[in-house]
């Protein structure tokens, strides 16, 4: 264990505080997204929780922890928010997507979209990307956090496709891509007992699935099993047990978490942006916002004629540091960095040539254009949809799939490293 980076930790954890706290005295949402994101980025990579590698790790070693769990992390994230939402609706809300100017809105509703081709088509070109670029949205934060350099190369591309695709929002919306399509939110068709036991039961379906395909990959002698690093592993139960102590400080701090244990954390932290903020939580909304900061600042682009921007330029014309949902990405890029700094083994990561840095951008813009089409990526598109109970979420998933298993013929194919 490198003490100087236990030190750099804990400092930095303390800076963090520090500047949540003077953010919160301009405005309390500013320093609770921080703190937010702080807990999502440090979760994720204490537990190596992420999105793509439901599909991945199944697709290329046929171990299935990691999809199983994400059904876990679906189902009780949905039967809480369904909760909420019920809560909500005896008390005279109404779905985001009908209620006037003004009326009292389901939290969640927000990510209710519509199902139509440009979702489908978003779905498939983000799979494809998050394969050609090592992971989605939020695994991209917390892979710059971790000092992946090829996360911060994916990022970049990731904020120029999003601003990319906001660009020909206008144009898309008057294609059949988006003409054709409705919004359908399941307790409106079903009732809120009925969707429940649905969604229940797509997750179980996916869940015995996984578990087939692990069992027939075995059978085949193809399954590779997950391996930590030793460091990442249970020491061994001393004869006296001390708290103040190597092992105690291991058990805290350094031992990897299981799936589980993120999926439950991670449900906690869904339901704190739920009911402090009154939405779901998203990642690549932002990148947009991120993008026009960045080619503005260089006088590449001026978005105050842009129709995807006309509600959205106060957010703009405020800046990076008074942004709430700024702040929260942030916030998951330093807690993914405290997570291995605290335990001692952080590494910056430069696995990679000048080839495949073209593919990283290649995944990367794919994945921003992709997340416009679709209004979202993993987190907006399929988990917040999927657990505020919209059919948009489950039409997402089996695109994605589609496109993160061809992007993974293609990373093969061509030897990418991810």
């Amino acid at each position: 264990m490198n003490k100087g980076q236990v030190f750099a930790g804990f400092i930095i954890l303390i800076a963090m505080i520090a500047f949540a706290t003077i953010q919160s005295s301009r405005n309390p949402k500013l320093g609770l997204f921080l703190i937010t994101g702080l807990s999502i980025g440090y979760l994720m990579q204490r537990s190596r929780f992420g999105f793509a590698g439901g599909i991945r790790r199944l697709y290329v070693t046929g171990e299935s922890s990691l999809t199983k769990a994400l059904m876990f992390l679906l189902a009780i994230s949905l039967i809480i928010t369904a909760a909420i939402h019920y809560g909500a609706f005896a008390g005279g809300a109404e779905a985001a997507f009908r209620a006037a100017k003004g009326a009292k809105i389901i939290p969640g509703t927000q990510n209710v979209y519509a199902v139509n081709l440009g979702l489908i088509l978003g779905g498939i070109l983000f799979g494809i990307g998050m394969m050609l670029g090592g992971g989605c949205a939020s695994g991209t934060l917390t892979d710059v956090g971790e000092g992946e350099g090829r996360a911060l190369i994916v990022l970049f591309f990731f904020v120029t496709g999003s601003l990319w695709g906001a660009h020909d929002m206008d144009w898309w919306k008057n294609t059949i891509f988006f003409t054709a399509g409705k919004k359908v939110y399941l307790p409106d068709t079903f009732g809120y007992m009925g969707a429940i036991i649905i969604s229940l039961l797509g997750f179980l379906a996916i869940y015995v699935f996984a578990k087939w395909y692990e069992n027939k990959r075995k059978r085949e002698n193809t399954f590779i099993p997950i391996e930590y690093a030793e460091w990442e592993k249970e020491l061994p139960e001393q004869t006296e047990y001390k708290f103040f102590s190597v092992e105690t400080y291991h058990k805290f701090f350094v031992k990897r978490w299981s799936f589980y244990t993120g999926a439950v954390l991670l449900t906690v932290m869904f339901e704190v942006v739920l009911l402090t903020s009154g939405k779901s939580w998203g990642v690549t909304s932002t990148f947009v916002e991120w993008g026009a900061w960045m080619y503005q600042a260089v006088g590449l682009v001026d978005v105050s004629s842009w129709g995807y921007f006309a509600d959205k330029m106060k957010t703009i014309n405020a800046g990076f540091m008074n942004d709430p949902a700024s702040m929260r990405n942030l916030g998951i890029i330093v807690g993914a960095l405290i997570a291995p700094l605290l335990a001692g083994h952080f590494s910056f990561k430069r696995a990679f040539n000048f080839r495949d840095v073209a593919f990283y951008a290649v995944g990367g813009l794919l994945m921003g254009y992709g997340a416009r089409l679709s209004a979202g990526c993993n987190i907006g598109a399929l988990y917040s949809a999927i657990a505020n109970m919209s059919l948009s979420g489950w039409v997402f998933l089996p695109a994605l799939t589609i496109g993160g298993v061809l992007g993974i013929k293609i990373v093969r194919r061509l030897n990418i490293a991810t």
